[in-house]
């Protein structure tokens, strides 16, 4: 099959090998945002990037930034208005930041030659090279990039919707615009009992998350007199950290540091418990373990990571492998079966943490390998797996966790500095409090930030 290529030159999409289709993957729609609207007589793109936020407003920008395609070539698809700038919600829930300090407006973000389509996809016809949007509009394409990011599915969890929205029931979750800022009010006025904090089996945005709010939480009670630690009785708050992981963190240096420091500070691990219900008038939670038996625990305040999962969209497409992710080459981020799609950030395939620190790794080796595919030649780029993750371990201070692909450490200040970044330190706190927010706000969205490669001319 032929497909219109730079300078209308035919170019052979390439097939490759995969036979089975995936579908029954659950999602909802909730996926990043945007508002140049434009009319939809318009249905002809050299570029079509499906999801407009961390990644999309990144490669689209980046393949502007090219020179090598004019106004209305590129088309972004995304159906909201507003942009979330989601680690940021970390700081939130520590009582460091108001959320809408986050949040940005996508007609803001999106460049004037960018042609975008406030629409959801119906389906994605890659034999045909074209998308149909849910109002029936199709789009036809040369290169396809898939980048709408994943799902929060809270009623995955049951009673857990229910009890976030009860303001009495101590329950809350960073994971959410709607939810972030219940966290720290939770947090100040608890002042005894049993504290759980969750991590779920499977995928999830930022693995490392759901500890940062357990520390932050861990400092401001200990700074408060109300707690001290250790398994004597005497303090007035007991902490749990329940994980569906059989380890604290999947990188074992940093794991190995982080269960030193939740056994200095007195917190209990539960490894392999996987939050599947929440009863917030009896204030229990209920743990799948992994022998296949459930076991329940009692809680005053509960901290929950929500289920996630591919959106449906893109898990019942041809471009899915069997877990609903956009199938891709892990180095290149081509399509494993069409040569002229590819696929970054949470919606990928791509066997590493779901972070934004990936996708300034991950979008300069999607744009250079596509250039080279519309140029005829083979993909030259390689990702390595990069990301990272600040990880909070009390106020001001962070570990700042970076790795790749095995997972092995990849630390840019011990590579420039000699820096083993295995101590959590305050540079590297406002690294993340203060730095990251605003080069993302001001050059990541735009394609103009590359993570420790720094500024894009």
């Amino acid at each position: 099959m032929q497909v219109t290529g730079i300078n209308g030159r035919a170019v052979r999409a390439s097939r490759g090998f995969l036979s089975s289709r995936q579908s029954n993957k659950v999602a909802r729609q909730c996926f990043a945002t945007s508002s140049n609207v434009i009319a939809a007589s318009a249905r002809s793109h050299r570029v079509v990037v499906v999801g407009g936020g961390s990644a999309g407003s990144n490669v689209s920008h980046q393949l502007l930034r090219s020179g090598k395609y004019k106004k209305g070539e590129i088309a972004v698809i995304d159906p909201a208005e507003w942009h979330h700038y989601q680690p940021g919600w970390t700081l939130v829930g520590g009582g460091l930041a108001n959320k809408n300090d986050f949040k940005l407006r996508l007609a803001d973000i999106h460049d004037a030659k960018l042609t975008v389509y406030r629409n959801r996809v119906a389906a994605f016809q890659p034999e045909e090279n074209h998308v149909t949007l849910q109002n029936g509009d199709r789009l036809e394409y040369d290169q396809l990039v898939v980048c709408p990011g994943i799902s929060t599915n809270y009623d995955q969890i049951r009673g857990l919707p229910e009890a976030l929205a009860d303001p009495s029931s101590n329950v809350s979750s960073i994971y959410s615009y709607d939810y972030c800022d219940k966290v720290f009010p939770n947090i100040k006025q608890f002042r005894g009992g049993k504290a759980i904090f969750t991590q779920p089996v499977g995928i999830l945005k930022c693995a490392g998350a759901p500890q940062k709010a357990m520390w932050l939480a861990l400092d401001y009670w200990k700074r408060a007199g109300l707690y001290t630690g250790g398994g004597d009785g005497s303090s007035p708050i007991t902490i749990s950290f329940a994980t569906g992981l059989p380890v604290m963190f999947g990188v074992p240096k940093y794991s190995a540091k982080l269960k030193e420091l939740a056994e200095e500070r007195g917190v209990e691990g539960l490894f392999q418990h996987d939050l599947v219900e929440v009863s917030g008038d009896r204030r229990a939670a209920t743990f799948a373990l992994a022998d296949g038996s459930r076991t329940t625990r009692q809680f005053d305040f509960l901290h929950a990571a929500p289920k996630m999962g591919p959106h449906t969209f893109v898990a019942d497409s041809p471009l899915a492998d069997a877990a609903g992710l956009v199938s891709v080459d892990p180095a290149t981020l081509r399509h494993t079966v069409y040569g002229n799609v590819w696929a970054l950030g949470d919606a990928s395939s791509l066997p590493t943490s779901k972070t934004a620190a990936a996708i300034t790794a991950q979008a300069p080796v999607l744009v250079a390998n596509l250039l080279d595919a519309v140029e005829g030649r083979a993909p030259r780029a390689a990702y390595d797996g990069y990301t990272s993750c600040p990880l909070i371990t009390e106020y001001g201070k962070v570990l700042l966790t970076e790795f790749k692909y095995g997972p092995e450490p990849k630390e840019t200040f011990k590579k420039l500095l000699g820096v083993d970044q295995i101590k959590p330190r305050r540079a590297f706190y406002h690294l993340k409090k203060d730095f990251f927010p605003w080069v993302y706000r001001k050059f990541m969205v735009k394609g103009a930030w590359a993570g420790p490669k720094g500024f894009i001319r």
